[in-house]
């Protein structure tokens, strides 16, 4: 039994969704909160349907209720990837990423301890990198500077996570996603809110006057990434060093990932992709950089590419397709 939390996301729903194909028996959990469109989020759950799939409406933050799930189901696989998302509501309600993304995603840990778990693979981000500058970002760089607390909740992840690896000998593996997007996507993302303001004709925000580059991630790579690591458990680094120590691995069993397409666009790029597909330009309204942002965004994915053989590569091109052509057919 594999669980995962935050099934009826954007991430999780793709998850679950091919798990299900290959045989898998999933539970999802997801707390079906408002922070974005209830009904899309149902919808994932109805495109889910399969003999094979129990959810159950609960939130981290519930720790009886989680143990509960626990205890009956037991699961052997853990994909936590429910929290509080978003770097720029993160500013508005900071309360919210502290009770999610940490009081939620201790219960996970404690869980996984008492209940036997053979693998917790989590969320991260992208953002944790912060003020970093040197390019691609590397798993094995120090990433203590982050720049909102959305970044700094992810940080605090895998610390907690760190600890439980090496308290309870829980295996742990965090993946750092950067920007993902496509079909089922999130309406607060920038993809999502480009199409349908230009559908609708109204301007669309470009931050840093368009002086941006992320490393869009089409979400079927981000799947792919995901299931191939489930099975690649980590195990203690025998070189690790605590006189230079490497923030990728650890004495313990626990392991970080970057899962990125490690090709920057710049955002007026991405925005031109839009409009080619959609056959309609873009009103450009153009914004300073906003509070907790990063400019930049490239992966190296080394790591992933030597531990289970993979490395990202759906074109920016392909990807938006397939995000447009689901769009208008939901809507």
């Amino acid at each position: 039994m594999i669980l995962i939390t935050g099934a009826a996301g954007f991430i999780g729903a793709h998850v679950a969704k091919r798990l299900l194909q290959e045989g898998h028996s999933v539970i999802g959990i997801d707390n079906l909160n408002n922070y974005y469109d209830v009904q899309l989020k149902r919808d994932r759950l109805t495109w889910l349907k399969h003999n094979n799939f129990i959810f159950k409406k609960s939130d981290r933050q519930n720790q009886r209720s989680i143990n509960s799930i626990f205890e009956k189901h037991q699961p052997s696989i853990v994909i936590d990837l429910a929290a509080q998302a978003g770097v720029r509501y993160s500013l508005e309600n900071p309360h919210a990423y502290i009770n999610s993304n940490i009081s939620g995603f201790i219960n996970m840990l404690e869980a996984c301890r008492h209940y036997k778990v053979h693998h917790l693979i989590y969320a991260s981000s992208s953002s944790v990198y912060g003020a970093n500058t040197t390019m691609p970002f590397s798993v094995h760089d120090n990433v203590d500077h982050p720049v909102s607390i959305y970044a700094a909740t992810k940080k605090s992840n895998e610390l907690m996570a760190h600890t439980y690896s090496h308290l309870y000998g829980l295996p742990t593996t965090g993946l750092r996603f950067f920007t993902v997007y496509g079909p089922w996507g999130r309406p607060d993302m920038a993809l999502f809110s480009f199409t349908k303001a230009i559908l609708e004709g109204k301007p669309i925000k470009i931050f840093n006057y368009g002086n941006m580059q992320r490393d869009f991630t089409y979400i079927d790579d981000i799947v792919e990434g995901v299931v191939r690591l489930i099975d690649n458990k980590p195990s203690p680094n025998l070189e690790w060093n605590g006189a230079s120590p490497d923030p990728a691995s650890s004495y313990a069993p626990y392991k970080i990932y970057n899962l990125g397409n490690s090709k920057p666009v710049k955002l007026l790029d991405f925005v031109s992709a839009i409009e080619n597909k959609l056959g309609k330009k873009a009103i450009k309204e153009f914004m300073p950089l906003q509070n907790g942002d990063i400019i930049s965004t490239y992966a190296d994915v080394k790591d992933l590419m030597t531990d289970v053989g993979y490395k990202p590569d759906t074109s920016i091109e392909e990807g938006i397709d397939k995000f447009i052509d689901w769009y208008k057919d939901y809507y």
